[in-house]
């Protein structure tokens, strides 16, 4: 079933519990969701996002001298953008350092931005088994053994094997390296990447690398229609808990639109059943026609005071 919460026991809490059940209960309904790249293996993304926090009100979350806050660490399985780790920590823990807390499936993708360059960590999932795809950064000290042939007209500038040259880097990760060079037209610039699978195609890679940003899909969708940024207690206890809930139901609106074979989105999934709370009406037939309710929502009701 692949990677799923590492801290699973019998003395959680209660919504972590009931979060971790609808999660193992999504990953299974997903288990054959496309995401835009033809691969058998399970494909994640990790990464963190900031939750700032008046420090005056959550003294408990210091993140800078004058600044308080919190991250949300999540790896997500691309099938179905269903995260199967989560932890929650104040915003002075580096996100690198959670790459610690996971276990890694041996012969599963993890996709990284440039922030979780840490070579003694990367080389640890090689040791799994596993594959990683990373940004590599631009002061990089690398030796070049071997160049692959490319298809410059689809972007690639270049498909090497490489050895770390630097001497923390080559101590830390000993081993050779795949460094793919492409061109980004979205963007207009190089990005370099670094794995350490060299069976899939140079292409493969950078389109996986692509896939990651369902993740910041993510924490956009749970940050701003979840509401999770206004907080209704100043405890840690109480922040944790109202994430947490909201994880939930983020889960809880994937399952109900597989279940129901929706094509609506999450959030307009959430947006009518959040105003339709009262309605004694199946939940089937509420979201059945889920596109002609959305239209109506998106109405202004404030009156129209310049025809």
């Amino acid at each position: 079933m692949g990677t799923s919460f590492s801290f699973v026991h019998h003395n959680l809490p209660p919504i972590i519990q009931f979060c971790v059940t609808s999660v193992d209960h999504a990953r299974a309904l997903y288990r054959d969701e496309p995401f835009g790249v033809e691969l058998e293996e399970t494909v994640y993304a990790f990464d963190a996002t900031t939750i700032h926090l008046c420090l005056s009100l959550f003294p408990w979350a210091q993140f800078r001298q004058r600044a308080g806050a919190v991250r949300l660490h999540t790896l997500l399985d691309l099938r179905g953008a269903i995260p199967s780790f989560l932890r929650i920590t104040t915003g002075k823990v580096h996100e690198v350092n959670v790459l610690d807390d996971l276990f890694f499936e041996a012969g599963a993708f993890y996709v990284l931005d440039r922030g979780y360059t840490d070579f003694q960590r990367l080389h640890t999932i090689d040791q799994h088994h596993a594959f990683f795809i990373i940004r590599a950064k631009s002061n990089l000290r690398c030796a070049r053994i071997y160049s692959h042939p490319v298809d410059k007209t689809l972007g690639l500038k270049c498909d090497q094997t490489i050895s770390l040259t630097g001497l923390d880097s080559h101590k830390d990760y000993p081993d050779t390296l795949r460094r793919i060079k492409y061109y980004d037209p979205t963007h207009e610039k190089n990005l370099v990447f670094l794995t350490n699978n060299f069976t899939i195609a140079a292409l493969t890679v950078t389109e996986l690398f692509k896939c990651r940003w369902h993740i910041e899909l993510f924490f956009k969708w749970i940050k701003q229609h979840l509401r999770i940024k206004a907080f209704y207690g100043t405890s840690e206890n109480a922040v944790k808990t109202q994430i947490w809930i909201a994880i939930s139901m983020y889960v809880l609106v994937a399952i109900v639109k597989k279940r129901l074979r929706l094509s609506a989105n999450l959030y307009t999934i959430l947006q009518i059943l959040s105003v339709t709370l009262f309605e004694n009406v199946p939940i089937s037939q509420l979201l059945t026609d889920a596109e002609a309710r959305a239209k109506n929502l998106d109405l202004d009701n404030q009156l129209n005071l310049f025809n």
